[in-house]
């Protein structure tokens, strides 16, 4: 049951919240409730959240050895030697092919995105994560490629601020996730190169400045002409309210309480946050589609 477990703990299921934003286009499209596109992107998630996991184990495969030194990593399965290089190899080619056939049978114009999705990855490992603010900005458009997973799944397309939300949203979190790097390089235990490309003081203040064009992206979203027509009110604009409590919460969180782990860790453990993400999902669901 332990081996099963260090198994399940390689692929990171829980991470494949990430991933509900190939749903973004169904539900801003107002088509969540097509059957067809609904199958179409369900078998899309499917496939790229075991492409994801795969490039998961790919990754904690490179980050081995700063793993073993970061007291928040070491315990994961490779990192610790619960689960040999050679069979988290067989895992992740196992979910990469298995998650490639499903794009390829149920959603092919998603294929070859997800196929651009892997060699970011690869590229990322070898060189783009070393690089201060090129490697968050690798990291950010790695989420916006799930938005386009999801709109060549449904056909539907996206709107331009909807990408940039996504983006800048993303940058938020990674920035904000550096400073574990950050502290625990402060306290002398080395994790990741570009953490010397970083400090406190920096990622706070870009922490903030994200978080600000989070909510003039957001704002903009709603009362955009385009969106307010396809709700049929303008007023969808009362929707940013939870955002900017979820983002306040989230930076009280990493800044004043001085949580670490990943970003999906302080989400899945923090009632606020998950309130107020509850709150957004009834509000604009009421708006575009009652």
């Amino acid at each position: 049951m332990d081996k099963f477990g260090n198994y399940i703990k390689l692929i990171r299921p829980q991470h494949w919240i990430k991933n509900f934003l190939i749903f973004a286009p169904l539900f801003f499209g107002q088509k969540l409730f097509d059957a067809g596109l609904f199958m179409k992107t369900t078998a899309a998630f499917a496939g790229f959240s075991l492409v994801a996991s795969g490039m998961y184990i790919v990754n904690d495969y490179f980050d081995i050895n700063e793993d073993r030194q970061n007291p928040g990593k070491k315990s994961r399965p490779l990192a610790s030697g619960k689960i040999s290089t050679k069979a988290a190899f067989y895992i992740s080619a196992f979910c990469l092919l298995v998650g490639l056939l499903i794009s390829v049978f149920w959603a092919l114009q998603a294929f070859y995105i997800l196929a651009g999705y892997i060699v970011l990855n690869i590229l990322y490992n070898f060189k783009l994560k070393h690089v201060a603010i090129i490697d968050v900005c690798t990291v950010s458009a790695m989420y916006v490629i799930r938005l386009f997973v999801g709109s060549e799944a449904s056909g539907i397309s996206l709107s331009m601020w909807i990408i940039l939300l996504t983006f800048f949203m993303a940058m938020f979190v990674s920035l904000a996730k550096r400073r574990d790097d950050v502290i625990y390089l402060s306290k002398g235990i080395k994790t990741r190169k570009v953490a010397n490309g970083y400090n406190l003081e920096y990622l706070d203040i870009a922490t903030v400045i994200m978080a600000s064009i989070v909510v003039v992206s957001y704002i903009m979203f709603t009362v955009s002409p385009v969106e307010m027509a396809k709700v049929h009110s303008g007023n969808l604009y009362l929707t940013s309210i939870f955002v900017v409590l979820a983002l306040l919460r989230y930076i009280q969180a990493i800044i004043v309480e001085g949580r670490h782990g990943s970003p999906v860790r302080i989400f899945t453990e923090d009632r606020f946050i998950q309130l107020t993400v509850l709150g957004w999902i009834i509000s604009s669901g009421i708006f575009f589609y009652l």
